[in-house]
Formats: C-alpha cells, structure tokens, sequence
C-alpha cells in the first residue's frame, strides 16, 4: 500500500466519481468559501467536473491524472485544483452576467 492512499476497495466507477467529486467539491468550496449553490449535489457535480478537467490539466503538465480505483492524495488534489478552477470560472460568468 503506498504512502498517499487512503484505501483501497473494488467500487463500481460512479461510485468512485461520486465519493471523489463530493471531496474535491467540498474542498474546493471550502478553499474559496463564497455564496456558491450549496447543495449536496452541486457539490458532487462540481468534484466531477473538477476532476475532469484537474485530470486534463495535470496530463498536460505533467502531473499525471486523476487515477481510476484509487482514492489517493494526488488523484484528490488534482480534482481539488480542477474544481477550484471551475468554481472561478462559475463566478465570473455569474459576475460578468449581473453587470451586464
């Protein structure tokens, strides 16, 4: 077992998704704290999304990728990263749309 996993179970792949993007979400949104929609789902949506585009963006630069089946620290963080990138992106189309 390596250093930076948290555990290692055989879990279906929404399942995985699910539980990794309800973390990266809540600290995404713990991180940058605002008056976001505060629900459990947009959470979950907005870990997912994270770690989608986390995943695009450490493979471009070369931090490897979100890891299917394992929840470990670097597959967290780099969804963390994503979905703090997309909490950003949320917020200035939300601001650029109230003062246009």
């Amino acid at each position: 077992m390596s250093a930076g996993r948290f555990f290692y179970i055989s879990m279906p792949l929404w399942l995985y998704w699910t539980l990794l993007g309800l973390i990266a979400g809540s600290l995404a949104k713990w991180i940058l704290p605002g008056r976001d929609p505060a629900g459990c789902v947009f959470t979950i949506l907005l870990g997912i999304g994270g770690a989608l585009l986390g995943g695009l963006i450490g493979s471009y630069v070369g931090w490897g990728a979100v890891t299917q089946g394992e929840l470990d620290l670097r597959s967290i963080g780099i969804a963390t990263v994503g979905a703090i990138v997309v909490l950003v992106f949320g917020r200035l189309i939300r601001a650029l749309t109230r003062t246009s």
